[in-house]
């Protein structure tokens, strides 16, 4: 980098300082100001204007104990917390608690800003109520006040959704791109951190591997970890990303595992642990290191003293070509990758018709058929001439999205409808396609640069598609060397050698595949073929598109578009797995052909790989001849198709009575998910599409029940409140569509609910159970408050507990009965206090 290069706007400064020395962010601020006085409930933004100078001296605090980088005062500061009816605005808020950073700045010498935004504290749709594009605007709004005010950097933190997190980069940069900021302020870094459990996953089943893919391909210039754990547990998960990671890496842990003391909130690691792990840390690759929950200035001194001289290690630039959903990442390599392609209406009557006629469940179907059969990717396309393709298109990414947890190809000529699908997607797409054609690239490479992803690139342009291998590789040096001016990786594309029909050119299978060999031994790219469409206008076409597919894995293609319901595609696939040494001592191929009676649909959940693949309960089994209504009831539920289970319990009664059908179905396929999530093969998005599913079926059979004058008895009461000071009700929300569809009666108190309230409710309705969330450590004394007064009016209630602050010691030492981790250990626990 230039001296030029290093003087022209924020960004490069502060990443070529980064490049040479290891970088050190501040510490836990929430615990810092209750020690100063923050009232249990209170909301720390407000202290930018209520409490100025003792901002100023927490932020000076930490800049003389030797941190490079403070965060603002402002982690929860967005317009569902501040607004027009609200003591305080947002841009007052913002403003202020960029002044009083900039002051300690001036006053230490040294120091950048980061403005802080943390999580809405709610689940987007289809999970929850908040819209994308809302969520987009609430950070866009926020990270545009902060970047006027004058921040250095923008620092997106304690993210447990891969969907928000995305909102909230596209949100920071649409604001940096915004009207009235311009130079230096439109050149701003954008660092990202995210808070892991303890098996290394999000929220809603991000992985490292995951998030990292999605962040690098939104273009955020640094990723890590925040908040959730202490130093020794993310030790592991510092591997996975300096693995993986191509831009620096990121470490802020808290001061170890909390607990309870005497109504304080301490941690199980001293400044000098957390010091010696965090320059282990450093050693194993983290670039930027500092503190979150607990981490004093004293932390910080020590953490700096301890690893200021260290050598920076940058990552070096990986060269893995992925694609991911929100929860599962699909690397394409020497391995061959199977894209589903029956989501494409060509050569489809029914799926033409299905598109005109609007039926969503018909395409869910579709991906959920081919995800059963051994896709690891699904190709979707909905073009035709007489729909809306870019509204179709964005609908039908997020249906698929809501139940399968397989990646997507993004497949489509429209330019709208591909920036919309790309836009709405939650994780890094596969997109088809661009073209040598300079109007192509011209307007798909912005696209791809925005948003990430990784192209299919077609070996045609102007001129056509060239007749020999020699053209086609041609096109394909002219696609790297343009998306190379665009900033698109090489990693990023698979060429597609285009297969050509052997019927009118017989030849054309052979350049294909010549092409495509040689993009791999000459080029040393990644390649992509659509398998079928060599075998056009011959019998057989099976067995001519299964002897190809075979012959171009032969010759290094990496991924193929075929239909994985051909038993002759997929025993091509597997066979050349077994003998090219990809399947280890031939396990799959055993799996599929070693005299296993073949699994109906009915037979499993969420498909196979590393999603459940399961059987019906034997109540279910014993009741499929007479009673296959049922089992599509059951089906219906796993799977999350909430048009079918309803269809499906209509169906029900008619065979049996709806308790029965309750009984014997709907509690077992409840059940069946449940134990796919706590084994950590069923996601959230899964889980809650599921609870939908059963929902839907509950009001057909409540209906009915009530038309029989019966009703479905409750199983008893159970409170459920976010604590005062706490808007974050993400939690508390996921465990009650829960329990309400294990048929106890729920009442929520929703969020920021004082104990008095919750004491009062509960005695009220002589309610059995409590359950109280919290996600922030400045509200767990609230949490604490609440039970005590709960144990003082109420003392007959079971109190459990949840929330990411939390630990089972932790909920322990502030007197709570059960520390639940997730939505189905609450359930767990409601069926043993109420039965």
């Amino acid at each position: 980098m230039s001296i030029a290069e290093r003087q022209t706007g924020k960004k490069s400064r502060l990443l070529h300082e980064l490049a040479e020395r290891i970088l050190f962010f501040d510490g836990g601020t929430g615990s810092l100001l209750q020690a100063a006085g923050l009232k249990p409930g209170e909301l720390p933004e407000t202290w930018n204007i209520r409490r100025p100078e003792v901002i100023v001296k927490l932020h000076r605090d930490y800049l003389d104990a030797g941190c490079d980088i403070i965060n603002t005062n402002t982690f929860g500061a967005n317009r569902l917390k501040f607004n027009e009816n609200t003591e305080f605005g947002l841009k007052e808020i913002i403003e202020a608690a960029v002044r009083n950073a900039r002051e300690a700045v001036n006053l230490a010498g040294h120091g950048y800003i980061a403005l802080d935004l943390g999580p809405t504290g709610r689940l987007l749709k289809p999970m929850g109520d908040l819209d994308f594009e809302t969520a987009v605007e609430i950070y866009r709004e926020a990270a545009g006040i902060g970047i006027r005010a004058g921040v250095d950097l923008v620092l997106i933190e304690t993210m447990s959704d891969s969907y928000e997190l995305k909102a909230a980069v596209l949100g920071v940069k649409e604001a940096l791109a915004g009207d009235g900021i311009s130079g230096e302020q439109a050149d701003l870094p954008v660092f990202a951190t995210t808070i892991f459990d303890e098996k290394g996953k999000l929220l809603t089943g991000g992985t490292p591997r995951t998030v990292i893919a999605l962040l690098e391909g939104l273009g955020v210039d640094a990723v890590g970890i925040n908040c959730g754990l202490g130093p020794v547990q993310m030790k592991e998960f510092v591997r996975e990303f300096a693995k993986y990671a191509s831009v620096p890496i990121i470490v802020n842990p808290n001061a170890g595992l909390p607990r309870s003391v005497e109504g304080r909130t301490v941690y199980d690691i001293d400044e000098d642990q957390f010091a010696k792990t965090m320059a282990e840390i450093v050693d194993m690759g983290a670039s930027v290191v500092g503190g979150c929950c607990g981490t004093t200035p004293e932390y910080i001194r020590k953490l700096c003293l301890a690893c200021r001289e260290k050598k920076q290690k940058l990552p070096s630039k990986k060269a893995e070509t992925v694609v991911t959903s929100y929860s599962q990442l699909v690397e394409i390599a020497s391995d061959p990758v199977i894209i589903g392609e029956r989501i494409n209406p060509t050569g489809k009557p029914k799926f033409k018709q299905a598109l005109r006629d609007h039926d969503m469940e018909y395409i869910l179907r579709e991906g959920l058929a081919q995800q059963d059969s051994g896709a690891q990717v699904l190709d979707v396309n909905v073009g035709l001439p007489e729909i809306d393709e870019p509204s179709m298109m964005e609908e039908a990414v997020r249906e698929l999205q809501s139940i399968l947890d397989l990646p997507l190809q993004i497949d489509t000529s429209n330019i709208e409808a591909m920036e919309r699908a790309m836009r709405i997607y939650n994780g890094k797409p596969l997109i088809n396609s661009v073209n040598g054609k300079a109007e192509s690239m011209d307007a798909i490479f912005p696209l791809v640069k925005k948003y990430g992803g990784v192209v299919v690139a077609l070996t045609l342009d102007e001129e056509g598609i060239p007749d020999t291998a020699d053209g086609r590789i041609r096109v394909a040096e002219k696609i790297y060397r343009r998306a190379a001016q665009y900033g698109i990786d090489k990693k990023d594309i698979l060429i597609d050698t285009l297969c050509m029909t052997i019927s009118s050119d017989s030849q054309g299978a052979l350049t294909t595949l010549e092409a495509v060999r040689r993009i791999r031994d000459e080029l040393h790219g990644k390649t992509i073929l659509g398998v079928s469409n060599v075998s056009f206008g011959l019998p057989q076409r099976e067995s001519i598109n299964a002897a190809f597919f075979t012959m171009a894995m032969m010759n290094g293609l990496s991924a193929a578009i075929i239909n994985p319901n051909s038993d002759a595609m997929m025993r091509s696939w597997r066979s050349f797995r077994a003998l090219a040494a990809l399947d280890e001592n031939c396990g799959d191929y055993i799996s599929a052909y070693g005299g296993q009676t073949k699994q109906q649909p009915s037979d499993t959940v969420f498909g196979k790989g590393e999603a459940v693949s399961e059987k019906a309960p034997e109540e279910v089994q014993e009741i499929h001849e007479s009673h296959k209504s049922q089992v599509q009831l059951w089906e219906s539920v796993v799977r999350g198709l909430k048009e079918q289970a309803a269809r499906a319990a209509a169906a029900a009664l008619k065979e049996a009575s709806p308790l029965e059908v309750i009984n014997a179905c709907m509690i077992p396929a409840l059940d069946c998910v449940g134990k796919g999530f706590e084994q950590g093969t069923v996601f959230l998005p899964q889980l809650l599409m599921s609870a939908e599913a059963a929902k839907a079926a509950f009001e057909v059979l409540k209906a009915a029940m009530a038309g029989s004058g019966k009703s479905q008895e409750k199983k008893g009461v159970i409170i459920l409140a976010t604590v005062r000071g706490d808007i974050h009700d993400i939690g508390k929300n996921i465990v009650k569509v829960l329990l309400e569809n294990y048929s106890y009666e729920v009442v929520d108190l929703g969020k920021d609910v004082p104990p008095e309230r919750i004491a009062e409710e509960t005695v009220k309705h002589r309610a059995p159970l409590v359950g109280l969330s919290a996600l922030m450590t400045t509200t767990v004394p609230s949490m604490e408050e609440t039970i005590r007064l709960l144990r003082k009016e109420a003392g007959w209630a079971k109190i459990m507990v949840g929330g990411a602050v939390l630990t089972p010691e932790y909920a322990d030492s502030i007197g709570a009965d059960a520390y639940c981790k997730d939505a189905m250990a609450s359930v767990n626990y409601a069926q043993k206090v109420i039965g």
